[in-house]
Formats: C-alpha cells, structure tokens, sequence
C-alpha cells in the first residue's frame, strides 16, 4: 500500500488519513468541502493535490446515501486500482452501487466501529481504530486483489478485520450502535425545557446515557434513514419494555397487593437489563469481568490524574479502567476499576500517600 485517496475529511475519513500517513502512505485528500480538506491537511493527514496516477485504494467516507454515487465517479475517473467505502450502512449503499452499474469487483464495503460524539476533522484521531472491528462485506463479486487492498488498509490502521453479509451487519449495527443513539437522544431531549434547579443534581449516570446525544444530528438523521428498518426493530422491542416497566411502576406507586406485583416486574426487568450488560465483551474483547471499584477524590489541578495514576503503578496494581466524575466540587471524583483482591490493597496504598479514596460494588 503506497497511495490512497480519502474521499471525505470527517471525522472517520481524517482519522483513517492520519494512520495511513504515519505508515508512510502518501494519502490524498478530497472533500466537497475544501476547508474540511485543508484542516485535514494541516493536521498532517495527507496532501489535498490530486493523484496524477491511479491510486492504490480510495476510501469513500461520505453519509450512505452519497456512496453509490461517489463511488460511480471515481470509477469513471479511474481514481484507484480499489474501493472501498466506511459507511455505517451496508445494505443500502451495496444495492445503489449494483444498481448503478458500477463495478462490483474492485468495491468491498467496510465500515469501522469506532467514532466519537464529536464530528469534523478536527476530531480525528490517528488511533481511533487500534484495537476496533472493521467489517468487511465481501460478496461473490469482490477481487481479491480488492480484499487484499482493504484488509491491508485494517491492518495499517491497527483494527480488526470481521467478515459479514450487509444485512447482518446492519442488524448488528441497529442493536449495538443505531437504536443507542436514539434512547440517549430521546433522554437528553426530556432535559431540554427542564428546570435549572433540577438540572444542578444531574451526576455522571445521566451524562454517561446521554453522552452520545451529543451527535450531529443532520449525520445521524441520514444513518438512521438508512437503517430504518433494522433500527426500529429494536427500538419496538425496547418500547414493549418500557410500556411494561410504565405499567409496573404504576402499580408500585399505589398500596396493596398491586405494589408487590409492580415490584416484582420492575425487578424483572431490571434483571435482564444486568443480564444483558454482563454479555458484553471485556477488556480487549475477551469475557465480561466484574471489577472492584473504589472511588478517588481528586483535586481540580494541573498533574494530580497523573499523580494518581502513577501512585497505582507504584503500588504495582494495574488499572483496568477509569470514569471521572466532575460533578463533585471543589474536587472531582475518580472512579478506578481494578481486579478482584486489589482494591484494599491500592486503596490502603493511596491513603497512605494522602489521596481520599472509597470502595464500592463490583463494577
């Protein structure tokens, strides 16, 4: 891989130009925007002057529906040996590229799972992908040499490859990605016209449901169209849910025996919810792991997560993850996340060196 044309500066495009380029890639850049481009350009991400030869592969990262159009051009341009696009549908843009009439084999469709609630250039990141899925769609159609291409593009930028059909993908996509963005949206939305007052109590759980209402909403109202189906398949199951935790916690609120059903609904339901969190993967995508969790009262200053961090690593006790939590004043609070028997011993270790520091439940 020596040359490859990102069509598309975005968040995704801009970050997958930055990997590239640290590999020594000479990355061309294309946006219909050029001050995308340019921005791309001074963050180091390639050079936005045209290719005077076909390049290696193009990467088509603009929304799904401008894919199979996109992709049409650059064909008629012979912009590049191979294509691929990073679109966060699969199904839609493979069957209006067929139907185009372009050519199926040196197309692969890919989509990266990895993003963030920021959007542009700017946002880039050359290591958005380490350690990521990146699907690939390959069907009957595709080259090998155009799978060879992409995969080598996955590899450069540290992610990991997965093979899917369209649809399955977007099935996959609907559960894990699609209908979440639509419930933190849909709850952040209930704060729009809420009381300040009220708003002064808000703690680090509702910022963590409705960190990714932070979303543009003008991309997602274009992903969401083209997933439309798959997405509100679930997000019927999840309104069946919420119907029945409504009814219960209606017949909680009253006294009687009613109550002592409501109750045991409302567990139920919550139950699955815990059920259903713990198959999530873990850590590198291996099994779920429950942590301890203490918590670490943290001066607002600079150095002092630093200090911290450096305080566990003293104690030889490795930090699994970490929140923070700026709610609480004049400090903040971090939460560390170790394995099961370290949270004593780190916690006995950090109050010796002067830190403020309290276990909770398994995490």
């Amino acid at each position: 891989m020596r040359t490859v044309t990102v069509i598309g500066t975005g968040l995704i495009g801009t970050s997958i130009a930055l990997a590239l380029t640290a590999h020594g890639v000479r990355v061309h850049l294309a946006d219909r925007n050029p001050v995308h481009a340019k921005a791309a350009q001074d963050m180091g991400a390639g050079t936005t002057k045209t290719p005077s030869h076909p390049v290696d592969l193009a990467v088509i990262a603009v929304p799904p529906d401008h894919v199979a159009a996109t992709l049409y051009a650059c064909q008629q341009q012979n912009l590049a040996r191979a294509y691929t696009d990073v679109a966060s549908v699969k199904t839609k843009p493979a069957l209006a590229t067929s139907a185009l009439g372009c050519d199926m084999g040196t197309y692969l469709g890919s989509h990266p799972m990895a993003g963030r609630e920021r959007s542009g250039p700017q946002a880039a990141k050359a290591d958005l992908f380490e350690g990521r899925p990146w699907v690939m769609t390959p069907d009957e159609e595709t080259h090998p040499d155009t799978l060879i291409a992409v995969r080598e593009v996955i590899a450069l930028c540290g992610a990991v490859p997965v093979v899917m059909t369209p649809a399955a993908h977007d099935r996959a996509v609907a559960l894990v990605s699609h209908a979440p963005h639509v419930m933190a949206a849909l709850m952040a939305a209930r704060l729009q016209h809420a009381d300040t007052t009220d708003l002064k109590l808000t703690g680090q759980g509702l910022r963590d449901v409705t960190r990714i209402a932070a979303g543009h909403p003008a991309l997602w109202v274009e992903i969401l169209a083209a997933n439309a189906g798959a997405t509100a398949d679930v997000l019927e199951g999840v309104a069946a849910d919420l119907e029945e935790m409504i009814a219960a916690l209606r017949m909680a609120s009253v006294a009687g025996s009613d109550a002592c059903v409501g109750k045991r609904v409302v567990i139920d339901l919550l139950s699955a919810g815990q059920a259903g969190r713990e198959r999530l993967p873990g850590k590198h995508g291996g099994p779920h792991t429950v942590y301890e969790s203490m918590m670490v009262h943290v001066g607002d200053q600079p150095g002092e997560l630093a200090r911290l961090l450096a305080c566990a690593s003293d104690a030889g006790i490795n930090i699994e993850d970490m929140a923070i939590d700026h709610t609480a004043a004049p400090s903040g609070i971090v939460e560390l996340m170790v394995g099961r028997g370290n949270a004593a011993r780190l916690s006995k270790e950090l109050g010796r060196r002067g830190w403020r520091c309290e276990q909770a439940a398994p995490a």
